[in-house]
């Protein structure tokens, strides 16, 4: 007897959504991504922001991982385009032949560019608000950018994996939930993790990088754009590994024989 898979069948319908909107509404799927990157950084500020109130810097990290989550928890609540998501979902349409892996990778990567456009705006944005207004060299937000310029290429492909890995556990946990407030918390502790061990992800680098230069007026040790681009190009990669390979890809895989009972 063949058995159905519930997540699959989920991940099928958000792909085809995707895959219309930018066929049809190009405008309106940039305008999504864009948006992914505006909730994100909103999660990232108040997340931040916590950061730079507290003079412990144990307690200031852990309320800084909290909060962090909340702005995925946006993108998914309210249908955001994010591309550390889109990884593990283009790779599922590829597998499962949902997709040309031609236009799965024009997905990506205008849901990634509109992300970068977002977070630059927003970022510079927020360097003008009271919160973050001429900060003074020591401050949590330049210590946490800076910490990222002393990481290797391959603690920076390794974190980068881990952190994606996380990301998408969270997305997919958040389709198992039924109740709303039960995947807002799952979410938020999810994220927890890999924002507590300062895992890398890349759009929130996309916000991280602008907000502090922007915030402190340039001066951030080890910001060239060599150690920039590296951090991105690495961090892209290790994401991709990390959502696409080690998750949309094996769940992929777990769940095509449907005569197996174990799916999902």
């Amino acid at each position: 007897m063949a058995q159905h898979s519930e997540l699959m069948a989920k991940l099928d319908a958000s792909i085809e959504k995707k895959d219309e909107l930018i066929q049809k509404h190009f405008g309106k799927y940039a305008m999504r991504s864009i948006l992914a990157t505006l909730y994100l950084s909103l999660g990232s500020a108040i997340a931040i922001g916590l950061g730079l109130k507290f003079t412990d810097p144990a307690a200031g990290k852990a309320l800084y991982a909290m909060a962090f989550g909340l702005g995925l928890a946006l993108i998914i609540f309210l249908n955001a385009e994010l591309g550390t998501s889109n990884m593990m979902y283009m790779t599922v349409a590829t597998y499962r032949k949902k997709l040309a892996p031609s236009r799965a990778l024009k997905i990506l990567l205008v849901c990634v560019l509109f992300n970068l456009i977002g977070a630059l705006v927003i970022a510079y944005m927020l360097s003008l608000t009271g919160s973050f207004k001429g900060l003074p060299a020591d401050n949590f937000l330049t210590h946490l950018v800076e910490g990222k310029f002393e990481k290797g290429i391959l603690q920076t492909l390794i974190e980068g994996i881990f952190a994606n890995v996380i990301v998408n556990l969270a997305v997919l946990m958040s389709m198992k939930l039924k109740d709303d407030v039960g995947r807002l918390f799952g979410i938020i502790l999810v994220i927890f993790i890999f924002t507590f061990l300062g895992f890398e992800h890349v759009i929130a680098n996309f916000i991280y990088f602008p907000l502090a230069y922007f915030s402190s007026g340039g001066v951030i040790a080890g910001m060239t754009v060599g150690a920039v681009a590296t951090n991105l190009i690495f961090t892209f990669i290790g994401n991709f590994i990390g959502g696409g390979l080690v998750i949309g890809l094996t769940y992929s895989w777990l769940n095509k024989d449907e005569s197996v009972d174990y799916l999902d």
